[in-house]
C-alpha cells in the first residue's frame, strides 16, 4: 500500500530536483513519487528517467508539453494511488525527522480507520541569500497531535494562512472536490490551499516543521519582479477563487471554516492588491483590479460586500487617493521584507 503520492512538477529543474526527489526517497516503498516533467528543455526528463528505473516501485515519471505548475498537479492527481497527496516543488525538499512523523502517523492511523481527510503540518521559508529562515506554524490555532473538526479552530488573523505547503490532503477528498488547476497560470497554489477544504471534514494538526521552502532563484514564480510582472494571472486566480464557492455555500459551513473562508479570501484580495497596485499604479493596473472588482460584484453582490467592506481589504480601500497608495506601497514593502521576496 502507499501511503502517499508526492507529485513533483519539474520545468528545467535538472540544477536542483535531486535534492527534491532524494529526500522524498526516505519513505521507501510505503510513498510513490510521481515526477511530472512539464516540457522542460534541459536534462530533467533525464535525471526524473534515471530515478525511475533506479526505484521502478516508487518512482513514476509522466512526460507532457508545457502546461505550467497546475497542469502538474492535475497530472499527479489523476494517477494517484496514495492514501493522501501531497505535492512537493521541485526547488523544495522535506525535511527527514519530520517526513518520519508524518507518514508514521498517517500508517498508525490507517491501521486503526481513524485517518483524518487533511493533515496539517508546518513549513519554513528557506532564504538562500542570507542562509535564514521563517517558521510558519499553527499551534495556536489547532489542536495537536489529534483528530479535531473545524469548529475546534481558533480564528486566523493578519496575514497567517494555510498554504499548500502546510498542506497533505486525503487523495479522495482532493478526487471528491473536483480539483482542477488552470494551466499557463501561476499562483494556482491558493486554488489548492482553498477550494477543497470543506471536503475536508476531519483534521489533524502535526507540529513538525515538514515542507521546507526555498526563496532564492530569480527565475521562481515567487521572485519579486516576476510577481509584479504577472499581475494578471494573479488577478485570475482570485477570481477563480471568489468563483469556487458563493457566500451561501460558505456561510453554510461550521463557524471555523467559515471564518478561516472569509480571512482567507479578504488576505488573497489584499495580496493581489499589493502586487496590482503597490508599486505601479498604471492605467492597466488600474482598470484589471477594477474588472476582478466588478466581477465578483456581478457574480455575487453578498460575497463582494463581504470582501470589500468587512475585512481587512476594507482598510486599504477606504483611504482615499494618495492615502490609499501610500498604504498600499508601505504594505507591500513589509510583506517584501517579512518573506524576502527579493
Amino acid at each position: 500500500m502507499k501511503y502517499i503520492t508526492f507529485a513533483v512538477p519539474c520545468y528545467n529543474s535538472q540544477d536542483y530536483m535531486r535534492k527534491c526527489i532524494d529526500s522524498l526517497l526516505t519513505g521507501r516503498e510505503d510513498v510513490e513519487i510521481i515526477i511530472v516533467n512539464d516540457g522542460s528543455k534541459d536534462d530533467t526528463l533525464a535525471i526524473a528517467r534515471e530515478y525511475e528505473k533506479q526505484y521502478p516501485s516508487v518512482v513514476r515519471v509522466v512526460d507532457k508539453e508545457n502546461g505550467g505548475h497546475g497542469s502538474g498537479v492535475n497530472a499527479g492527481l489523476a494517477l494517484a494511488t496514495g492514501l493522501y497527496y501531497k505535492v512537493v516543488d521541485s526547488d523544495d525538499w522535506a525535511d527527514g525527522e519530520a517526513y518520519k512523523t508524518l507518514l508514521g502517523d498517517i500508517k498508525r492511523r490507517s491501521g486503526e480507520g481513524t485517518e483524518p481527510d487533511l493533515y496539517i503540518v508546518n513549513y519554513v521559508y528557506e532564504h538562500s541569500a542570507d542562509n535564514t529562515r521563517h517558521f510558519c506554524r499553527y499551534d495556536k490555532k489547532f489542536p495537536v497531535g489529534r483528530i479535531f473538526v473545524w469548529n475546534e479552530a481558533k480564528r486566523f488573523r493578519l496575514s497567517l494562512m494555510l498554504l499548500m505547503h502546510a498542506l497533505v490532503y486525503k487523495t479522495e477528498v482532493l478526487k471528491k472536490s473536483g480539483l482542477l488547476l488552470p494551466e499557463h497560470t501561476f499562483y494556482v497554489d491558493d486554488i489548492v490551499s482553498y477550494e477543497p477544504l470543506p471536503y475536508a471534514k476531519k483534521l489533524c494538526y502535526l507540529d513538525i516543521d515538514f515542507y521546507r521552502y526555498f526563496i532564492g532563484r530569480a527565475d521562481q514564480s515567487v521572485n519579486l519582479p516576476n510577481m509584479l510582472k504577472r499581475y494578471e494571472q494573479m488577478l485570475r486566480v482570485m477570481q477563480h477563487l471568489t468563483d469556487a464557492w458563493r457566500y451561501e455555500d460558505i456561510v453554510s459551513q461550521p463557524k471555523g471554516l467559515r471564518h478561516y473562508m472569509f480571512h482567507a479570501l479578504a488576505d488573497y484580495m489584499l495580496t493581489t492588491m499589493l502586487f496590482v497596485l503597490g508599486r505601479e499604479r498604471t492605467k492597466e493596473r488600474k482598470a484589471a483590479m477594477k474588472g476582478l472588482w466588478r466581477h465578483i460584484a456581478e457574480t455575487d453582490r453578498k460575497l463582494y460586500r463581504k470582501i470589500r467592506y468587512r475585512t481587512t481589504v476594507t482598510l486599504a480601500m477606504l483611504f482615499p487617493g494618495q492615502l490609499q497608495s501610500a498604504v498600499l506601497r508601505l504594505s507591500y514593502k513589509i510583506l517584501c521584507k517579512r518573506i524576502k521576496l527579493g
